[in-house]
């Protein structure tokens, strides 16, 4: 049987989609290649075809994961002009709040990990979290000299927030908490004082 050029490419993002299901679920430690490899619908055999280790497939999942954070950011600025903040900033404190884990964002999900991974692991997520912290800053209004420090701060109170309201049982403090970050974050993309 003959594949299309690209079979290999699709099979990997397959793989790479799979194992951040298992990853932002799970957690590092809580799974296995088995377990991505039966995520993803392969032999462990065919998922080590694509993937040297688990770590490997935990940084590509976990930059994917970051990736699609940027381009959803740049996605709502287009879509939405001067009200994709607001947009996003409900969007991360509501759906992605309140979806399952492996839905969710894999920067509230799988930082935990990423702070115990590789240098090499390390380096890469902070290269691609640098990258959706620009996207947030070229749609900042305010002081230019301001704008990355305060992206970078609404990033890391939208993530916070998240992982936060998500560790509580009673849905009426993750949605406490949940309106708090959003008048902080709010504030904070805006320049504006939180007092």
């Amino acid at each position: 049987m003959r594949y299309q050029p690209d079979h290999k490419q699709e099979a990997r993002a397959r793989m790479i989609e799979a194992a951040g299901r298992g990853f932002r679920r799970n957690g590092f430690g809580g799974i296995g290649v088995d377990g991505l490899a039966k995520e993803a619908g392969v032999t462990s055999g065919a998922f080590y075809g694509h993937f040297k280790s688990k770590q490997a497939a935990f940084r590509e999942a976990l930059l994917g994961g970051v990736d699609e954070l940027c381009s959803t950011i740049l996605s709502l600025q287009a879509d939405h002009g001067d009200a994709w903040l607001e947009t996003f900033v409900d969007l991360y404190l509501g759906e992605k709040r309140l979806c399952t884990l492996e839905g969710s964002c894999a920067l509230q999900s799988l930082t935990p990990d990423a702070q115990r991974a590789d240098p090499a692991t390390k380096a890469a997520f902070e290269e691609r979290a640098a990258r959706a912290v620009e996207a947030i800053a070229q749609g900042l209004k305010g002081e230019i000299a301001t704008r990355d420090a305060r992206a970078w701060a609404l990033l890391s109170l939208l993530t916070g927030a998240v992982t936060m309201a998500r560790a509580v049982e009673d849905e009426a403090v993750s949605a406490r908490i949940a309106e708090a970050a959003r008048v902080a974050a709010l504030a904070i993309a805006t320049g504006l004082s939180t007092k």
